[in-house]
């Protein structure tokens, strides 16, 4: 009969340190979220994909490679690309090169409000985040977060 794998089991310390981590990045994310929403009425998932656009090249990118980027299913992005079009902030039209493929394209108006929501968020990130360390934890927040990043393949293209 063949042994059934030994489980892994977490000590208290590092059961606590884990909850500790999750909990504070769960309770950071939601205020930095209710913060973009109140300063600016543009969700995390607007400002996810404005940003991703706003750092392409001519401002499109296929949908495909979007999706890709912010690390979502194809169809949670499409859904929400069709509720982003419909205010203006984005526009979808074919690839050139296939038809079956969607360019998503920044317009003018998403590059805007992107623009108009960044300074609200980018203090709320100072505030929240940045002010909360030295810059000797910052850089071993960096260190940290490059160890995992590593460690889950997160960063195959760049």
């Amino acid at each position: 009969m063949a042994q059934e794998p030994r489980r892994a089991r977490l000590t208290r310390e590092e059961l606590r340190i884990w909850r500790n981590y999750i909990e504070t990045a769960e309770a950071l994310r939601a205020r930095l979220e209710g913060r973009l929403q109140s300063e600016s009425a543009m969700s995390s998932a607007d400002y996810r994909v404005l940003l991703t656009l706003s750092e392409a090249e001519r401002k499109t990118l296929r949908s495909s490679r979007l999706a890709e980027l912010i690390g979502w299913q194809r169809s949670r992005l499409s859904h929400h690309l069709g509720r982003m079009e419909k205010r203006g902030l984005i526009r979808r039209t074919t690839c050139a090169d296939d038809p079956h493929g969607v360019e998503v394209v920044l317009t003018d108006l998403g590059a805007e409000r992107f623009r108009h929501g960044s300074v609200p968020h980018l203090r709320a990130v100072h505030e929240l985040f940045v002010d909360a360390l030295t810059p000797e934890q910052l850089v071993q927040v960096d260190d940290v977060t490059a160890a995992l990043r590593r460690h889950l393949d997160l960063d195959p293209g760049r």
